[in-house]
């Protein structure tokens, strides 16, 4: 993924930092909550802990991560979105990203990096860089950044949000403004560890899988395969949760992976046929060539499947073709209810799944094969930007076909009493007895089911029964009578009346032929509609099997393809070029081999003659790398031209830069030079004199801390012994000061060319103990025009002050 600008760099007045938000610090926190804060934690805590209005449930504001993802993959970028609906707005926010159970107190706490997309909008926050912040106070309904997931290992994230609007804080510790993503691997764990009940339904049910494929060129424009598009065989089963033909989070089995890559259901069906203690009905239907026709043209392939109480699940896949290794299908679909029933209908809508074996990015990518083999897992519009599938924005992928399972029948003692639905007593109802009976007009029921098996398999007395289903009971005082019926039976043959007979479905179609090659076996099912009268078994065949003949002139090592598709456009748009056609194998052969014969030939084009050629340009390369570590850069990208330059001019930009924007680079703390040095503080014996130097930068982003900015030093001058000889020295310091005071009210001093304004006072010392400075200054009052000299300017002193210890 193409990852945006970095951030701008922040400068902000101390006034505007108290939460970041322009408008909270004064009018939705106290100085009260912030003042529960510990001064050692740092400022994001603050942030975190500071609370405004709680708005649970409320969704007028929402914080979305693109795709709406519940896992992240570490490293992976995702467009974050903070909005207002219609026709509200916010003026200001924050947005942090924590990891689950921490405070934010450190700097650990945090989990992945935001990446600013419009600094216009956004900032990072001066005081807690790892937050973001609008750039400027006003209205807006929507704002957009990045965030780079963590590395491996960190665990689940909570994404959070703040929201000013008008005089009121929004912040949420759940709801619309809080997100939990956490990493991929616990998603498939989840899947993986997902439990499957146990089935309490008796006897059998039968139901019909059918296909719809709505994958064409109208519903997935983006480099649809116009060519050898279609959807492999169906495969599959109806298993026990002790076998699994495939799972999101799991492996692809080599039966899969040949179905992913070639379409081939062979091995598949092998694998599924070797568990058949596991398996109950092999799921099979014909491949769909090409992949989407109206339903008045290609009926949907379907198949039929039964399910039992230990067998209840059902599973299948097919290839979309072409692709690297894309399918679509169910996985462990249970059939059986909690209520000891059987499920009446199933409609899914299927987006593809990745097998994990092959990393190809486009429907017809060469074959790239992902070593080490990856986990199953589902297509998402931001795999990779040449993926048929990609949107920018993270939407959700368009399904690509919806398949039905309808309950068509159900076999043997059923247990569940209680119908499904009061339109459903029991699945194969038979025509509506006419049987006379006192039924009052006032109880409503449902016709009566077929009389179920005799419960004696001797020629001793049992019973059959029958049930119904009382719909409405308009008249509560007129008793309805009972819902069931029980009828005495015997065995089968031990029933006096002759001509017991079961009524039977219509033959399924015949399964594909068991080899690819040559000779083999197909077969064919059909299924009890109607159990005699009588209570005795059905004596008619539900299966039959018959030889099929596959290309007689094949030998094991031969391999059946597809016909050849359309001839792709000329590679040159005039003059002499070349064109292609392709087709796919079908069946791979028997033997094991590699298919020998070819899929693709190529033969000459001619276009009309060349005079002005456009441009023939490569698609934009990837921005390349910010040419800063920190602070703000650049980036490129290019693209190539793939006309030749002499076949015409072409205008258009090879090459495009744009700005980038890392965090802010540290700002070391800088000082000007160091003064001279004081004169002594003492006039006789021992004293110190002092230097200093000002700070003119103050360290930021993490520079260097400021050095030491005073220096002071020994001096010794000579030895205090005449008293009288020191007030000297202070008769004559008076002197000094009040004739420099004098000088001070003159009106001003003489310089050559100009004349000087008097010297100021002395400014307050900087420091009261321990050595501080003073300063005083003479401005120019009036320069001669005829003034040549550079010492006409303004003139600066410093003195030191306050040199006592403290």
């Amino acid at each position: 993924m193409r990852l945006p600008p970095a951030p701008l760099r922040l400068s902000r007045s101390p006034a505007l930092l108290a939460l970041a938000l322009p408008l909270a610090a004064v009018l939705a926190f106290s100085d009260e909550t912030l003042d529960k804060v510990p001064k050692s934690e740092g400022y994001c805590s603050r942030i975190l802990r500071a609370q405004g209005t709680r708005r649970e449930g409320y969704t007028e504001f929402s914080l979305r991560v693109e795709g709406d993802p519940d896992f992240y993959k570490p490293g992976t970028s995702y467009r974050v979105t903070l909005s207002a609906a219609t026709p509200s707005y916010f003026r200001g926010f924050t947005l942090i990203a924590l990891k689950e159970h921490r405070e934010g107190d450190k700097e650990e706490d945090h989990a992945g990096t935001f990446q600013i997309i419009d600094e216009e909008e956004t900032q990072f926050m001066s005081n807690c860089p790892v937050a973001v912040t609008e750039s400027t106070p006003r209205r807006r309904t929507r704002i957009q950044v990045f965030w780079v997931a963590p590395p491996a290992g960190t665990g689940c994230v909570i994404l959070k949000a703040s929201i000013v609007q008008k005089r009121i804080i929004y912040f949420q510790d759940e709801g619309s403004l809080t997100k939990k993503l956490c990493e991929q691997d616990s998603m498939f764990d989840g899947v993986t560890d997902k439990p499957i009940l146990d089935c309490c339904a008796c006897g059998t049910a039968k139901y019909r899988l059918t296909f719809y494929g709505n994958w064409s060129e109208k519903t997935h424009p983006k480099d649809y395969p116009r060519r050898a598009n279609h959807w492999s065989a169906i495969i599959g089963g109806s298993h026990s949760k002790n076998y699994v033909l495939w799972e999101y989070g799991g492996y692809a089995s080599e039966g899969v992976k040949q179905v992913a890559e070639l379409g081939s259901p062979v091995k598949m069906e092998e694998e599924i046929r070797q568990q058949s203690d596991e398996v109950l009905t092999v799921i099979k239907a014909k491949a769909q060539w090409p992949a989407w026709q109206p339903l008045n043209v290609r009926a949907a392939p379907s198949a039929e499947f039964s399910v039992d109480r230990t067998r209840h699940l059902m599973s299948f896949l097919t290839m979309m073709g072409p692709s690297p290794d894309w399918n679509v299908g169910l996985s462990a679909e249970d059939l059986c209810t909690k209520e000891c029933g059987w499920v009446q209908k199933v409609v899914q809508d299927l987006i593809p799944w990745d097998a994990g074996t092959d990393s190809g990015v486009t429907y017809e990518s060469p074959n790239r094969p992902t070593i080490p083999q990856e986990k199953i897992r589902p297509l998402t519009s931001l795999d990779h930007p040449q993926s048929p599938f990609y949107d920018p924005e993270g939407g959700s992928i368009t399904q690509v076909a919806r398949v039905v399972i309808e309950r068509i029948a159900r076999k043997g003692e059923q247990c569940n009493i209680v119908p499904d639905n009061v339109d459903d007593i029991v699945a194969d109802l038979a025509p509506e007895e006419k049987d006379e009976d006192d039924t009052p007009e006032t109880c409503i029921y449902s016709n009566w089911s077929p009389w179920s098996a005799c419960s004696s398999s001797t020629c001793d007395k049992g019973k059959r029964m029958r049930q119904r289903m009382l719909k409405a009971q308009l008249d509560l005082s007129v008793p309805c009578p009972d819902t069931q019926d029980f009828q005495p039976c015997m065995g089968p043959g031990c029933s006096d009346e002759e001509g017991s007979t079961c009524t039977m479905s219509e033959w399924i179609t015949w399964s594909p032929c068991s080899i690819s090659c040559g000779m083999g076996v197909r077969s064919r099912e059909r299924y009890v509609k109607q159990f005699p009268e009588d209570g005795s078994v059905c004596m008619l065949p539900t299966e039959e099997t018959e030889k099929c003949t596959v290309n007689e002139e094949c030998t094991s090592s031969s391999c059946l393809m597809t016909e050849w598709g359309e001839w792709d456009e000329c590679s040159a748009t005039c003059g002499m070029g070349m064109k292609k056609r392709h087709r796919m194998v079908k069946m791979s052969p028997a033997d094991g081999s590699m298919c020998k014969t070819e899929t693709s030939q190529a033969e000459k084009c001619m276009m009309p003659e060349c005079h002005t050629i456009p441009c023939l340009l490569s698609p934009w390369s990837e921005w390349s790398d910010c040419s800063v570590t920190c602070g703000k850069g650049m980036r490129t990208r290019q693209r190539m031209l793939k006309s030749l330059a002499e076949l015409g001019d072409c205008n258009e930009e090879l090459e495009q830069v744009e700005k980038c924007m890392l965090p802010e680079c540290p700002i070391d703390c800088e000082l000007t030079e160091w003064s001279q040095w004081s004169e002594c503080n003492k006039s006789c014996g021992k004293g110190h004199m002092i230097r200093t130097r000002m700070i003119q930068m103050e360290p930021q982003f993490g520079g260097a801390p400021c050095p030491e900015t005073v220096q002071r030093k020994k001096c010794r001058l000579r030895k205090c012994r005449n008293p009288s000889f020191q007030k000297l020295r202070w008769r004559e310091a008076r002197e000094s000061r009040r004739s420099e005071q004098l000088r001070e009210e003159s009106d001003g001093e003489q310089f050559p060319g100009c004349r000087m304004r008097p010297w100021t006072a002395w400014s307050e010392c900087t420091k009261l103990c321990g050595g501080g400075i003073q300063e005083r200054y003479m401005t120019v009052k009036k320069r001669f025009k005829s003034s040549q000299f550079t010492s006409c300017k303004d003139k600066k002193e410093i003195r030191a002050c306050n040199v006592h210890p403290c």
